[in-house]
């Protein structure tokens, strides 16, 4: 069970299955720590991620029915709740009304680390529209006259993870996350999105590299598996700490 004295992990999703592949380690991780971890799924990614249920001549309502079903299966497989906001996609459009609900999670949650897309992502505009709502709703949800219910928030760091292509977003990862004890539950979490099943092996592959990444800068005294599996990180706001590490 969850222990809330430990620690929250948030994590802003733009569509159903973006958090599966970009953040499914750091979810199962957090999880086997007894953490809380919530995802919010602003959309189903109906309209833009489902190609494979548009071209057998599913509706619209049957194609959320079914991505939805496929994110709380996949997210129980990495032990964390799933709420959806069904604000739609293709486009995700921003407004204050989605901020606000978002400050509500962060104020009911306080989560000790947020995590959500990149700011940049010439492929997919819902991506960078989640990142600033994200971002918007962390600040005013930390402001004590903002009104909501629950105390005003701390400040939580915000992580964002790797896009799915990273060299057009300008990620440069500054924190690799050893995802190898988990690892099978993020392949499970994976395989619970057919919509989607030519990614399965791709973020498997993308985990290797980055585990690979994740050794050579580690140094020699981590002990770490031969085949070490990762996932990349951009961290926004500074780190605070007494002793550098």
């Amino acid at each position: 069970m969850p222990n809330p004295t430990t620690g929250s992990l948030l994590v802003v999703s733009a569509h159903a299955g973006d958090f599966v592949w970009r953040a499914g380690g750091a979810i199962a991780l957090a999880a086997e720590r007894g953490e809380r971890a919530t995802v919010v799924c602003l959309s189903f990614g109906e309209r833009g991620e489902s190609a494979r249920a548009w071209r057998e001549g599913k509706n619209l309502d049957e194609i959320k029915a079914i991505r939805r079903a496929e994110a709380e299966n996949a997210a129980a497989a990495l032990g964390a709740e799933v709420r959806f906001f069904d604000a739609g996609d293709y486009p995700l459009r921003e407004s204050p009304e989605l901020v606000d609900r978002l400050v509500h999670v962060y104020r009911e949650l306080a989560p000790t680390v947020v995590l959500t897309h990149t700011l940049s992502d010439p492929y997919n505009g819902d991506h960078p529209a989640a990142a600033r709502m994200a971002l918007q709703a962390r600040v005013l949800a930390q402001a004590i006259g903002y009104d909501a219910p629950g105390d005003p928030l701390g400040a939580p760091p915000v992580f964002f993870f790797e896009p799915h292509q990273p060299e057009q977003c300008d990620f440069k990862p500054d924190v690799l996350l050893d995802i190898t004890p988990v690892f099978d539950r993020k392949r499970k979490a994976m395989e619970c999105l057919p919509a989607q099943q030519h990614m399965w092996d791709y973020y498997t592959d993308l985990a290797k590299r980055r585990g690979v990444q994740l050794k050579r800068n580690a140094g020699p005294n981590l002990g770490l598996p031969h085949h070490t599996l990762g996932e990349a990180y951009v961290r926004v706001y500074p780190q605070v700490t007494g002793a550098l590490a």
